[in-house]
């Protein structure tokens, strides 16, 4: 016993050296990085600067993409898992009757065997992404405040874009909170005005976030750019119509309620979007190509990735490795020459949605190869892969990767397609301001691009 105690007692003389050596007597003490948040919001392009890392919180996730996270999570060892869509993915459809992954990863598993647990990584993935995104948000408009930029000298045409910057903070923030009330119900809640550091937040009901989101983006309208105004990737007016029209499509559910009224504003918001100048992309795979950010009339918000200047194995890098094999001549036709991971595969419900009627001339059945029948969820080829996500041109090219792996095709958060539906299942359920023809009308539009011209109803 003596022995121990002299032991601890050692231990406990180098903790106190080493805490009495890192003291200082001058409490006023300014961080190591000479890049304060002073310094960083001083002028407007130090706020568009922070701004890009808002946005970028959507699709990055380190320098490289593998390796450590900026959210690190117990058992995640490649970053990429950690991206928004990634994990989100891996939520929305592994959890259906619609996708299988055949990685042996029994996380994964439980979601298609819908045996997961809160303990689930990937769900911790998704949550913790969300929340990150928020912190990231709330940072921006913390520091955007009137007094704020009245401090720091930023006036005349400088202020108001700062403004815009700040409502579209609010919109990303309103959007995550959008993937936790619907993911999760009831989260944590945090805005600018908590405090920083040590802090535990108070959990909101889903029907009192719900409320809040919908206050957040009607509040934010006018301070927004006008459809089509803003830049490549930026929100605007539209976004915010088309985020609220999908709320209200499933505010029934958020609220608890059942009311029309909700239908009747999922169609006010949806009709919004679409008198506001959108069209259907004429050729239905052009809209996942590498090269959808150019001309593309259907694409109201997308997550923008790029392979070689903001690398990152989530995204549609993933949603495209993970649904090509180890053929050289497959991958290098998709635009991964070096890629092909395999995994993700459709079980045969969502092929069987495009052959019920015979609708083999579907321009959107972009399947490859595989059985239509899973026996063993863990063999590779039994499902099909779904070949909708390119990373070649419309025109056939390839873009620049440094891996042949990484892709740089951007993903529709939304488009005019869905608002299109919205409207119609809106009208179907009881909504007014609508009407069954109008709806229709819209149904035949989606049904002429997909089978070039036929198949109206």
């Amino acid at each position: 016993m003596k022995n121990k105690h002299n032991k601890l007692y050692g231990f406990a003389l180098i903790l106190l050296s080493i805490c009495f050596a890192g003291c200082t007597k001058d409490f006023n003490q300014q961080p190591l990085n000479a890049n304060t948040s002073e310094i960083q919001y001083s002028t407007p392009a130090g706020y568009k600067e922070v701004l890009a890392k808002v946005y970028g919180s959507y699709s990055l996730v380190s320098s490289t993409g593998v390796g450590n996270s900026d959210i690190n999570f117990p058992g995640i060892t490649d970053a990429g898992t950690t991206d928004f869509l990634r994990a989100y993915w891996n939520m929305q459809e592994l959890t259906t009757d619609e996708a299988v992954c055949a990685w042996n990863d029994a996380q994964l598993l439980s979601f298609h065997n819908l045996n997961w647990t809160s303990s689930n990584i990937y769900i911790g993935a998704m949550y913790t992404r969300s929340l990150y995104q928020i912190t990231v948000c709330n940072e921006f408009i913390r520091q955007s405040t009137d007094e704020l930029l009245a401090k720091r000298g930023i006036k005349g045409q400088d202020l108001e874009d700062v403004h815009r910057y700040r409502a579209e903070a609010r919109y990303l923030r309103a959007f995550q909170y959008w993937v936790l009330m619907d993911l999760f119900g009831n989260p944590p809640f945090v805005t600018e005005k908590d405090p920083i550091g040590k802090f535990i937040p108070k959990q909101i009901q889903r029907k009192d976030l719900f409320d809040y989101i919908v206050s957040e983006l009607k509040d934010i309208d006018g301070a927004l750019a006008a459809p089509h105004t803003n830049e490549y990737g930026r929100v605007d007016q539209a976004a915010d119509w088309a985020l609220l029209a999908r709320i209200y499509l499933n505010a029934n559910i958020y609220t608890g309620t059942n009311s029309n009224d909700y239908y009747t504003n999922a169609i006010t918001y949806a009709s919004k979007v679409i008198g506001a100048g959108y069209s259907l992309m004429p050729t239905y795979k052009n809209l996942f190509k590498s090269d959808n950010n150019l001309n593309n009339p259907e694409v109201i918000l997308p997550i923008a990735y790029d392979g070689v200047n903001a690398s990152n194995y989530g995204g549609t890098t993933f949603l495209i490795c993970s649904a090509h094999g180890t053929d050289p001549t497959d991958n290098k036709a998709y635009g991964i020459p070096s890629g092909g991971w395999l995994g993700n595969r459709s079980t045969k419900n969502l092929p069987d949605l495009f052959s019920q009627a015979g609708d083999t001339d579907d321009s959107r059945a972009l399947f490859g190869p595989g059985s239509a029948d899973i026996n063993d969820i863990l063999v590779f080829n039994e499902g099909e892969s779904v070949y909708k996500f390119d990373n070649t041109a419309s025109n056939g090219s390839t873009p620049p990767s440094p891996d042949g792996v990484l892709c740089s095709t951007d993903f529709p958060l939304f488009r005019l397609a869905e608002m299109y539906l919205i409207y119609a299942e809106a009208v179907a359920r009881g909504g007014q301001g609508g009407s069954t023809a109008t709806a229709l009308g819209y149904l035949n539009l989606l049904r002429e691009r997909a089978y070039g011209g036929h198949q109206g109803i």
